[in-house]
């Protein structure tokens, strides 16, 4: 079978990054805007001849039917023709979709941004325009990659793709009309919740609306056991659904008390529901199996509210970049990563497992690259440009079991991230003579100032002014002067000096991501300084050396493709499953070797049902026994390292004292101990997915060039460029490293070196 290409396609909140590997080996990284735009360069605005550069080289046609748009006002233009050397011609006009007069061949005295239907447009020299694709970034992102235009099929592809669209879709409000059939007697159930205050010292309390619009109470009952008290009332439900249907709803949540003990009642009622008309039915017992009914029927309800949104998405995403149905002769069924860092395929892909599907990918990637440089037990740092996401790898991954997204709780297996506002997006401000840094962000539209889109200052923008960003090798227009208006704007008024208040907001940024790392790290029992922080991310390697300095760490990793690593974390990912049971026994009476075994053969059966999945290689990976205090809440992790471990009660007992000694700081008290659940993972073998780099081809010993770079003060530093540093290269910082998407800043204190899986490896003395 020959091979096909292999595409790896992360979505961030600004940027989409794409690993492509052709059917030869060759590797290409690709970076576009999530908004699915290119910037670039007018360059000349003749009358005759429109042309641009962009970044990438792509070929004849390939910009054709995309709009071309400036970045602030104006309607925008439709590409006609288009050449390899970025001549075009476009129909001009707003809304010209079905044609009109050609930019650049007509009156030269037209001002940029015309709008009018039957007129020309004149760009500027140097002017930065956007060409927006009408597909979507990943899609853009492939086309790119393999150099095919509009309406050209793309080659068959093994597709690997984290999204972020379900967890869109909930942020913004923009899922389905979603109907929540609960027990009767319980249809505030979800508006009542737990009682949690977030903010407990609020006078002003705004509950925030539900994500259902119409709760539905259902007859019949199960007792404490699973036992029917009362049967479903099938009639009554089938009625309120057609009616509903009528209306035009067609996803629902199902969350009936008990079903975790005996899912009969939810399974019937679903029938009833498709029957009626309904598309979409989220049953919180299949999602969710346990005991507490509201996370129960939030997941069931975040699961039928995402449906659409993220089941279409796939769809229409999955048949264009895989190049055509999976069943067809030389596809591979596409793939995409759950919330656990593992991969799916499409048909079995539930959205509720989407939500930090993007974020999970560079975990994997960080992993990774820790253990190509010899490391097991690595902070994963990343840095983009809306948020940051950080976590935790010691030999395997660590996972929460319930999570927040929004205003949504969620029971899924996901990857313990923690994450933080503060990214290179970040919007950087002044509150009550206070310097503050985000939450909100500037996206991928308009972006920072420097972006020439009128955006505000970020923390990019303040790296740019602090000479800690290149502006002629950053991989997009940047518009010094923007930055520099929008920091004196932001400035004004404030005693001290202008560089001093700006690095200001890089250490309130740098604190805030510190505080991050503490919470997955030191909260749980474990020393940052135990760890190596492996930085990525656009914008990681600008604070690396701060975070770790003030976490007390010594060494800092900034692998290859440091900027693309979530992409690159894709081609790592494995197939995998959980399977899982709610027990609330005792250790002494709770069966726990047999119900891990029986676990282990659901997660292993449910990984073989997989379609045209490679299984060579799979085995039960994890085995995850919740434990606590009988009468507590809360519950401590443990894992047997195999199914006859976990027979003996003295064991699993030991290692829980274990864990709540690193956790407590003292023995546990002389009290029962309750198994709450136990969780078993089956995965495929890791693949050899490491991208096969060769050595480089240029001097280990460069002449660089040097910069002006604010450290407390101006300095002049020297300015490498990574793809001429071979493995074994070293120099004392300060100093910055180059590359095409992102740049490393090495602190004074600090030392780099390149290793020979050729990542930056920064270290500092011990205290």
């Amino acid at each position: 079978m020959p091979r096909l290409w292999q595409l790896w396609i992360d979505t961030g909140g600004t940027f989409t990054d794409c690993v492509a590997i052709d059917p030869l080996g060759a590797v290409q990284c690709i970076k576009v805007l999530s908004s699915g735009a290119v910037r670039a360069t007018v360059v000349s605005e003749a009358a005759e001849d429109l042309r641009l550069a962009t970044p990438f080289d792509l070929p004849d046609r390939f910009f054709e039917g995309y709009d071309l748009a400036p970045l602030v006002g104006g309607a925008p233009a439709r590409v006609l023709e288009w050449s390899a050397d970025g001549s075009c011609r476009c129909a001009s006009g707003r809304g010209s979709r079905n044609g009109g007069a050609a930019a650049g061949r007509g009156r030269p005295d037209r001002r940029p941004g015309a709008d009018a239907a039957d007129d020309h447009r004149v760009f500027e020299r140097d002017q930065v325009v956007e060409l927006v694709s009408p597909e979507n970034a990943p899609i853009l992102a492939a086309r790119i990659a393999t150099g095919r235009a509009l309406g050209e099929p793309l080659p068959p592809c093994d597709l690997r793709l984290a999204t972020t669209r379900g967890t869109n879709a909930l942020l913004e409000r923009a899922g389905s009309r979603t109907v929540l059939f609960v027990t009767e007697g319980f249809a505030d159930l979800l508006l009542i919740g737990d009682q949690a205050r977030p903010d407990i010292f609020a006078l002003n309390i705004e509950r925030p609306a539900p994500l259902y619009e119409r709760a539905v109470e259902v007859g019949g009952r199960l007792d404490a056991e699973g036992r029917e008290l009362a049967p479903l009332d099938e009639e009554g439900l089938t009625k309120a659904a057609r009616a509903l249907v009528l209306e035009g709803f067609r996803a629902a949540a199902v969350a009936l008390m008990h079903s975790y003990r005996n899912p009969v009642h939810e399974q019937r009622a679903e029938s009833c529901l498709r029957a009626a008309g309904f598309e979409t039915v989220s049953c919180s017992a299949e999602l969710a199996p346990l005991i507490r009914i509201v996370p129960r029927a939030h997941t069931a309800v975040v699961d039928a509210y995402l449906g659409r949104a993220v089941g279409g998405y796939l769809e229409t995403t999955g048949a264009v970049l895989s190049g055509g149905p999976a069943e067809e002769e030389g596809r591979v069924a596409p793939r995409v990563m759950t919330s656990a860092g593992g991969l799916a395929s499409f048909s079995s892909y539930r959205p509720k497992d989407s939500l930090l599907s993007g974020p999970a990918g560079g975990v994997v990637g960080a992993a990774a690259a820790g253990r190509a440089s010899g490391v097991e037990r690595v902070i994963g740092f990343d840095m983009g440009g809306t948020s940051t996401d950080v976590s935790r790898y010691d030999g395997d991954f660590e996972y929460n079991f319930e999570f927040r997204v929004g205003d949504a709780t969620v029971v899924a297996p996901a990857l313990a991230i923690e994450t933080v506002a503060a990214g290179g997006g970040s919007i950087c401000g002044v509150d009550h003579g206070q310097l503050k840094v985000g939450p909100e962000s500037a996206g991928a539209r308009p972006g920072p100032a420097c972006y020439g889109a009128a955006g505000p200052l970020t923390i990019t923008d303040v790296n740019l002014l602090l000479g800690r960003i290149d502006p002629g090798a950053f991989g997009l227009p940047i518009d010094v002067a923007a930055a520099e208006r929008r920091a004196a704007d932001v400035l004004a008024g404030l005693p001290g000096g202008e560089e001093g208040l700006l690095g200001g907001f890089l250490q309130v940024a740098s604190e805030r991501m510190a505080d991050a790392i503490r919470r997955i790290s030191i909260s749980r029992g474990y020393d940052p300084a135990d760890h190596a922080l492996v930085s990525f991310g656009g914008a990681g390697g600008q604070h690396a050396c701060a975070i770790a300095t003030e976490l007390g760490m010594r060494t800092v990793i900034v692998p290859l493709d440091t900027s693309l690593l979530s992409a690159v974390g894709l081609g790592h990912a494995v197939l995998e499953r959980f399977a899982h049971r709610q027990v609330l026994e005792t250790l002494e009476d709770a069966a726990i070797g047999p119900l891990v075994e029986e676990l282990e053969q659901q997660a292993l059966a449910r990984l073989v049902s997989e379609r045209g999945a490679n299984l060579e290689g799979a085995k039960v990976r994890r085995r995850i026994v919740r434990l606590r205090l009988l009468g507590q809440e809360t519950a401590l992790e443990v894992e047997p390292p195999s199914s006859a471990e976990a027979r003996s009660a003295d064991v699993v007992a030991a290692l829980f004292a274990e864990r709540y000694r690193a956790v407590y700081g003292y023995e546990p008290p002389d009290h029962p101990v309750e198994v709450e659940s136990i969780r078993v993972l089956a995965s495929t073998a890791p693949a050899a997915a490491r991208l096969i780099r060769g050595p480089s081809q240029r001097s280990s010993e460069p002449a660089p060039r040097t910069c002006r770079v604010w450290f407390d003060g101006w300095r002049q530093v020297d300015l490498l460029h990574r793809d001429r540093l071979a493995a074994g290269f070293e120099r004392a910082g300060p100093c910055l490293v180059q590359e095409r998407h992102s740049i490393t800043v090495v602190e004074p204190g600090w030392a780099l070196g390149v290793d020979d899986a050729r990542a930056l490896v920064l270290s500092r003395p011990g205290p």
